[in-house]
């Protein structure tokens, strides 16, 4: 199928209604659980000799696929590629899944790492940090929002929300891997 008959795909409002629902029960899921899961008296204790210390590189690596996988997204919308398109719109949502799976893990299952940096770098931390973590929050019902106008055939919707979700979920995308390499000399 071309671009054009594509893009005359009818809309399944239907769909799209219970999509929208999920998305609203999945963001308020993970808030809830990203708000709890730094409180240390629900912190899951694992087995003796049992560590997640492995994950945190993993995330990063994740948010590194998350942001190369929506540069290529673009660029394959912009040449009217919907198959690369869609390809690498999954590749971003199953791996940002991942991540977030393994954040949530190993955070209610380890001790939180503090930043030990000072002057200017904690500066940047912070700044990059707390950006990565607000933008996070606020884009993630847009993003599945996106998502759903996409696979429901609300093509108007999809693009009219594409264009300011894509810059902040990139930008999420690429701090999550910043905050990791300038918190990482403090892992144990």
């Amino acid at each position: 199928m071309n671009y054009s008959e594509y893009l005359k795909r009818p809309a399944k409002p239907q769909l799209e209604r219970k999509l929208k629902i999920t998305a609203w029960i999945l963001t308020a899921a993970v808030l809830i659980l990203v708000g709890l899961m730094r409180r240390p008296e629900l912190r899951i204790p694992l087995p003796e000799g049992v560590s997640l210390g492995f994950l945190p590189p993993i995330h990063a690596a994740l948010n590194s696929v998350v942001a190369l996988a929506l540069i290529v997204a673009v660029w394959g919308i912009k040449q009217k590629n919907i198959l690369l398109h869609k390809r690498a719109i999954a590749v971003a949502m199953i791996s940002s899944v991942l991540f977030l799976l393994g954040y949530v893990a190993y955070h209610f299952t380890t001790e939180e790492i503090r930043y030990g940096g000072e002057g200017t770098m904690r500066v940047v931390y912070f700044f990059f940090l707390i950006s990565h973590i607000v933008l996070a929050g606020v884009s993630l019902p847009f993003i599945l929002f996106t998502w759903i106008n996409g696979v429901v055939n609300q093509f108007a919707k999809h693009r009219k929300l594409a264009r300011w979700v894509f810059p902040m979920w990139l930008y999420v995308a690429i701090t999550g891997p910043i905050c990791y390499f300038l918190l990482q000399p403090y892992y144990p």
